[in-house]
């Protein structure tokens, strides 16, 4: 168990993240026609549009609140709030967020499942990826009533400290993993999955935030004029 537990938590966060890295710059490259969300609202826009948002808010919330909670070092925000206080936030943002994103991953699977348009126009790799989503999500809900049992902050530490290790490319990441429970083995092995499957589904138009739209120049828009008020002109 200690072999498997330094291969998932030490080696295979660099397998699935270079795979993450190296695999998406390959496909954009050499299959760039393939890089796209794939939407099928042109389909069926029923329900299309409520799970979508309700899905992209939680997911975007759930990831930002992981990326801030992991990968903030202790020091920086033990002379503000606990480690037990900033588990409590996390469960009760995480928890509120992993609902939104629940109920709209529940009408996008559903759709991709039970809609015969949807479901003839999709592929095994759409249908994998909600799968693998919508039992991430139920890991990380799962974690919430585990955390709940001991509130001291020391494990939502502990895996800070497993992913800072990771990403600054220390030893002893495995370490902070081996007496973990399950839920969060589980959870953060799946995590990694999820990267490592990344490049080869519908997920690479992540990479195509479109943060120009954000500096677009207003659009002039003017009133049609008919025929006569041009001809007056």
């Amino acid at each position: 168990m200690n072999h498997l537990n330094t291969f998932l938590f030490q080696f295979y966060p660099y397998i699935a993240l270079s795979v993450f890295v190296i695999g998406s710059w390959m496909r954009f490259d050499h299959d760039a026609y393939t890089w796209r969300a794939g939407s099928s609202q042109m389909l069926s826009g029923k329900w299309m549009r409520l799970g979508s948002n309700w899905f992209h808010v939680g997911v975007i919330a759930i990831l930002a609140g992981h990326f801030v909670g992991l990968l903030t070092p202790h020091f920086v925000y033990e002379h503000f709030i606990s480690s037990s206080q900033k588990q409590l936030l996390a469960m009760v943002v995480g928890g509120v967020f992993g609902i939104v994103c629940l109920v709209g991953m529940t009408i996008l699977l559903l759709r991709r499942m039970f809609n015969a348009r949807v479901r003839a126009t999709g592929s095994g790799r759409d249908l994998l990826v909600l799968v693998l989503l919508y039992a991430q999500l139920l890991l990380g809900l799962a974690s919430i009533f585990v955390s709940s049992g001991h509130m001291d902050g020391a494990q939502m530490v502990m895996l800070g400290e497993w992913a800072q290790h990771i990403v600054t490319f220390r030893g002893g990441a495995a370490e902070f993993m081996l007496t973990a429970h399950w839920i969060f083995k589980a959870h953060v092995t799946l995590g990694l999955t999820l990267f490592l499957i990344f490049p080869f589904t519908r997920l690479v138009h992540i990479w195509s935030i479109p943060l120009g739209y954000l500096r677009r120049p207003y659009q002039v828009v003017r009133k049609r004029q008919s025929a006569v008020d041009y001809a007056r002109r």
